[in-house]
């Protein structure tokens, strides 16, 4: 496992459906979110946003949120390839497992769009 990050969030009103509970698509949100945090604190993210297109993500989920439960979201490098990186997330409510999934990217030239390597400073900083 690599570098990782937490977070805490609140379940909003506007992440809720029809039926009262939270939408699907809040955990990529609140993934995305997690993510950024992380380069954040690696001191990567100029290097990387907006350069990392998500190729796969997949998210199981095993616990209904509602509105204003508060979550930890855990978002950890558990895989880094030559141009990709797989993020494995957790979102946890109460103590209890609600989501879990993962996350893949891949670095992108800015120029041409096409899949580059990692260059070296940045996978030390993701490999943790």
């Amino acid at each position: 496992m690599g570098a990782g990050v937490s977070i805490t969030r609140r379940v909003a009103w506007v992440d809720t459906d029809a039926a009262g509970i939270w939408h699907h698509s809040t955990v990529v949100r609140w993934t995305e979110e997690a993510e950024a945090e992380l380069h954040r604190d690696l001191g990567i993210i100029g290097e990387t946003f907006g350069r990392t297109p998500r190729v796969s993500v997949s998210f199981e989920f095993r616990k209904p949120l509602a509105f204003d439960d508060e979550v930890r979201v855990d978002l950890v490098v558990s895989e880094l390839g030559r141009t990709s990186v797989t993020y494995t997330i957790s979102v946890f409510h109460d103590g209890a497992l609600a989501v879990e999934g993962t996350m893949k990217a891949v670095l992108v030239d800015p120029q041409t769009g096409r899949p580059r390597p990692w260059p070296e400073h940045l996978r030390a900083r993701l490999a943790g």
